[in-house]
């Protein structure tokens, strides 16, 4: 089964197991390697506000999920035991995405840098994780918003 499948795949199981409101939103992970994840949510009934925009509640829930899904990923690739959490975030916003909206993070040597440092040290890590928000069927790559989010891990060896 290719990467991306299988990645949606256990999203999704995740999703509607753990957190149903990130499956209510209807996210798809669109790129993963180890440098970058990106992830879209639609524009649809579920998201959109009163004003015809992605609502606020859904950009955080994209901006988690790029934030995080890649520890997760990492983790288990390596057979690492991890748990993360978030902090905090910051968010600015810079213009309405009124269509689907891409989720992108490119942190993904700064979150191997954070598992490396927390198997060695046995403490929990923090760093912050940056998310740029894109529209990219109505404006291209320039950013709708961008999050910073202090990611917090904690991993050990199974």
């Amino acid at each position: 089964m290719k990467l991306l499948t299988k990645a949606n795949w256990g999203l999704k199981l995740f999703a509607w197991r753990y957190i149903p409101l990130i499956g209510f939103c209807s996210p798809r992970i669109e790129r993963m390697d180890g440098q970058a994840l990106e992830v879209s949510i639609p524009h649809t009934w579920r998201t959109k506000n009163h004003l015809g925009s992605v609502y606020f509640g859904a950009l955080a829930i994209g901006a988690d999920l790029a934030g995080a899904f890649l520890v997760f990923h990492k983790a288990k690739a390596r057979g690492v035991n991890a748990n993360f959490a978030f902090k905090d975030v910051q968010g600015e916003f810079l213009m309405r995405p009124e269509a689907r909206v891409h989720f992108v993070s490119e942190d993904g040597a700064l979150i191997d840098q954070m598992l490396d440092e927390s198997i060695a040290s046995g403490q929990r890590i923090n760093r912050t994780v940056s998310v740029r928000v894109t529209c990219p069927s109505l404006h291209g790559d320039t950013p709708m918003a961008t999050f910073r989010l202090t990611l917090s891990v904690k991993a050990k060896p199974r």
